[in-house]
């Protein structure tokens, strides 16, 4: 029997859109009610392109085939996992995701955004810190995780 884990994912992309944006990706792993977080500085990128490397993080951390609900609010990784959207951009990014996804069975979720989910916020603010200080300080995302 696989064991069951929530994943929790979130990318932040301070200046999207312009020249020089700063992104950064967070995921929040959960198993038998004990968390762990993870981040990852991706410099110049898009938000959608911290989305689905956020997704990455949480997937590439299993150790084991697991039966997983990745919780996301961005309705592009969502739908675009579970075929509702095209692949037409971040091919290689989408490739690093189907190779962390395919072990496992996956529920994918969407919610809303900066919505009060206390999760995604934490997650949120996570990918935002390491945007904002380009880089991840697992000290520091760990505070976040524990308040």
């Amino acid at each position: 029997m696989r064991k069951k884990v929530t994943i929790v994912c979130d990318g932040s992309s301070l200046g999207n859109g312009t020249k020089a944006p700063r992104a950064g990706a967070s995921a929040i792993l959960e198993y038998k009610g004990r968390q762990r977080i993870l981040g990852e500085f991706l410099g110049s990128s898009t938000n959608q392109q911290a989305e689905i490397v956020a997704a990455c993080l949480g997937l590439e951390a299993l150790k084991e085939p697991c039966h997983v609900e990745v919780i996301s609010d961005s309705q592009y990784v969502v739908k675009t996992m579970t075929g509702l959207f095209k692949r037409k951009a971040n091919l290689d990014l989408w490739k690093r995701l189907d190779t962390a996804a395919k072990p496992h069975r996956i529920d994918w979720t969407w919610t809303r955004g900066h919505a009060g989910h206390p999760i995604q916020e934490k997650c949120d603010d996570a990918a935002r810190l390491i945007a904002e200080t380009g880089k991840v300080d697992q000290a520091s995302i760990d505070r976040i995780l524990e308040n």
